[in-house]
């Protein structure tokens, strides 16, 4: 059960005298808080995701037809790309839920090629798990498949292909899903789901760029598109009114780019990430994020009103060449309004009890994440070995692991695990439950992870999905 201590957070104090202040000075009433105001409006036209038609009555049943079909949509301005989509959008549509209610997704491939759907971070049963060849077939070019599961976790979580998932997720292929929480308190402020990911597109056109764009250092470093996207647009404005909160839910679906999440001249309120609220909350300058991961933070705007500050994408170090020489570029607008200034609310330190998994007798084993660069070729893998010659870990249901999660190559890799959350074993950490963690260059880092129910083969790999592709990737065998 999620349960929220209130005193005042000290961002929300500071930032709610501050605001107490001004509105003083304007002469305007200085009584008026962020609960008792609206976001302004039209607030979020401009980051707006297609909401899908939900064909069943039952207010426990949220029921979708999806397609998967091209889409020419304009991302560089004068110029129409034939963009892969799920329903014809990018993203494709939000799927927002309520915890405990059935989730039934009709599914049609009307690409060229077969595809499918992984419903990353969603504790799915294994056959909904949409790996083709191991959880399912590939769904084929003309082909349906219907996918039933519960929304078992409050949380943020995306959806995307497993098969081609490089060329077909960095085509346009992925979109946002919400769980909701009915108990999450009104001083989180107004959702508002940001997606960020990028497009290759060639200079001077709409073309995408080869997929084997760079050769052999592309499959190295990872493909990061040319065009940045939020929401799949480019450089939109959102709208603030000063004083009053927004809940962000970030989730970075870029095949290989990492972000650093950060607002000059404010301080964020992390809540959590990948599967729902952190025990505890915590105020950041700014954070990174990782390929396939998610981030749940409040924003409280505090520029004047009339000013406009520029969210950007900043070059994060993540191995070999990742920052040099590499230029800042703006991604979205964030204008405060004429509205006079509201004071914040005090956001909750104590958000949710998390107890810590009991490693005592666990099974322990070691990955480590592998680079051959011999034989002129790029081969990635878990401990020398790439995901085409692969020995499955085992494990039965009722035990605990702990895996070592090593790297010693020149790139930091984000480890993503399929169909089961997993701690972190690290004091420093507030602790969460985690699906996708970054391996920092020369690091190791211990998880743990209760193999509850749902047997059945699920996959782990590296969330550049290039890396994946040049086969670091493994396979799970839970049995009963």
């Amino acid at each position: 059960m999620t349960r929220f201590a209130r005193p005042a957070h000290r961002l929300g104090a500071l930032l709610a005298g501050v605001f107490l202040i001004a509105a003083c000075g304007r002469n305007d009433d200085p009584q008026l808080t962020a609960l008792e105001v609206d976001q302004p409006d039209g607030w979020d036209d401009e980051l707006a995701l297609n909401i899908p038609v939900d064909i069943n009555p039952d207010p426990n049943i949220l029921e979708i037809e999806l397609e998967a079909k091209l889409a020419e949509i304009e991302f560089r301005e004068g110029f129409r790309t034939p963009a892969w989509t799920y329903g014809g959008t990018v993203p494709g549509p939000f799927i927002r839920a309520k915890v405990g209610e059935t989730i039934i997704v009709h599914f049609r491939n009307s690409l060229p090629e077969p595809t499918s759907i992984h419903w990353h971070g969603m504790r799915v049963p294994n056959e909904m798990d949409g790996v083709p060849g191991v959880t399912q077939d590939p769904v084929p070019s003309g082909g349906e498949f219907r996918y039933e599961f519960v929304a078992r976790d409050a949380g943020t979580f995306w959806y995307h292909p497993h098969i081609n998932s490089a060329a077909q997720v960095g085509w346009g292929m992925y979109g946002p899903i919400v769980v909701e929480d009915p108990d999450d308190p009104p001083e989180f402020g107004d959702d508002l789901v940001l997606v960020l990911s990028d497009i290759g597109i060639a200079e001077g056109s709409g073309d995408f760029l080869p997929v084997d764009t760079g050769g052999l250092f592309g499959d190295l470093f990872g493909r990061e598109g040319t065009v940045l996207l939020v929401n799949g647009k480019v450089r939109p404005t959102l709208k603030v009114r000063a004083g009053k909160q927004q809940r962000w839910r970030i989730i970075n679906t870029a095949r290989a780019r990492y972000y650093t999440i950060g607002v000059p001249g404010h301080t964020l309120v992390r809540l959590g990430g990948d599967n729902g609220l952190a025990a505890r909350s915590a105020e950041l300058p700014n954070f990174v994020l990782v390929p396939g991961e998610r981030a749940d933070i409040v924003f409280t705007p505090s520029d004047e009103p009339g000013e406009t500050t520029m969210f950007r994408w900043v070059p994060t170090e993540r191995g070999f060449g990742s920052v040099f020489n590499r230029p800042r570029e703006d991604m979205m607008a964030i204008r405060t309004v004429d509205d006079p200034p509201v004071i914040p609310s005090a956001i909750p330190v104590e958000l949710r009890e998390i107890e810590p998994i009991d490693i005592e007798g666990a099974v322990e084993r070691t990955l480590d994440m592998t680079i051959d660069l011999s034989n002129n070729d790029v081969v990635m893998g878990f401990n020398g070995i790439p995901h085409w010659s692969f020995e499955p870990i085992e494990a039965r249901i009722g035990e605990t692991h702990v895996w070592t999660l090593t790297n010693e190559t020149i790139f930091a890799h984000p480890f993503h695990l399929h169909g089961y959350f997993f701690q972190v074993l690290d004091d420093t950490r507030i602790p969460e439950w985690k699906d996708t963690i970054d391996i920092p260059v020369e690091s190791a880092v211990r998880i743990a992870i209760r193999f509850d129910d749902r047997p059945g083969a699920w996959m782990y790999h590296c969330h550049i999905l290039d890396h994946a592709e040049a086969g670091m990737m493994g396979q799970l065998h839970v049995l009963p």
